[in-house]
């Protein structure tokens, strides 16, 4: 049924909103991590001259093309798990007009809900930022020490936080905090597996930047269709 979910969300990426969402997120993702590119060269190659004790002025100045190719090297590795936290904390920032497209699609007869407060938006997106690098962070260290298992790590981690998360965030537009919670503890086991079917094309780069929203659809989708079956229990 998570395949369905996942096709509908996908089958509604031509939709307007979809696209102006998908675009900015996409924007804003790759412009953060361009930045974060340009600092960490130029802060790396400020960093040079105070090597001068070890190594000579024309060792310095050949250095500086060692330390672009190194630093763009270290920010496609560190893309490969960061990607998608940047990505979701931009994307997190718009997850009510994802879900209201969704529903206004497909739910017609549903009641409007009202927003989620600003401020509490951002402290939920921005608690849920901190908990992807943290534990993508933590993944990144195991699967350098652990090599042979870093896709299963990968693949748990991030296939429990895009469930949980998303289900959450999702589920509290309408039944608030609690009753998400709730239904989380409920379908923990599917919400997780839902999770990790997600977290398949996180492998792939560049389709791994559109998880986001994809994500934040799909599990609009999945949060009607249990809360329907709980409705009719």
């Amino acid at each position: 049924m998570i395949l369905t979910d996942f096709a509908k969300a996908v089958g509604q990426l031509p939709d307007p909103k979809f696209r102006r969402i998908l675009l900015l997120g996409i924007g804003l993702t790759l412009g953060l991590l361009a930045a974060l590119y340009v600092i960490l060269v130029f802060g790396l190659i400020a960093l040079l001259p105070s090597l001068d004790f070890v190594l000579n002025e024309q060792q310095i100045a050949g250095a500086v093309p060692l330390v672009g190719l190194g630093s763009f090297v270290l920010i496609v590795l560190l893309s490969f798990f960061l990607m998608v936290p940047v990505a979701s904390l931009i994307t997190s920032f718009f997850l009510d007009d994802v879900a209201a497209a969704v529903e206004e699609k497909h739910y017609p007869l549903l009641p409007r809900v009202s927003k989620v407060a600003f401020w509490q938006g951002v402290t939920d997106t921005v608690n849920f930022f901190g908990i992807m690098v943290l534990f993508n962070v933590v993944a990144f260290i195991a699967a350098f020490m652990l090599p042979i298992f870093s896709p299963f790590i990968f693949f748990v981690t991030n296939g429990y936080l895009l469930g949980r998360e998303y289900f959450q965030l999702v589920a509290t537009r309408r039944v608030g905090r609690d009753g998400a919670a709730e239904m989380f503890k409920t379908y923990r086991g599917r919400i997780w597996f839902a999770g990790c079917l997600m977290t398949l094309p996180l492998f792939l780069p560049l389709v791994n930047i559109l998880i986001p929203i994809l994500g934040a659809a799909t599990f609009t989708h999945f949060f009607h269709r249990v809360w329907a079956e709980q409705s009719l229990g």
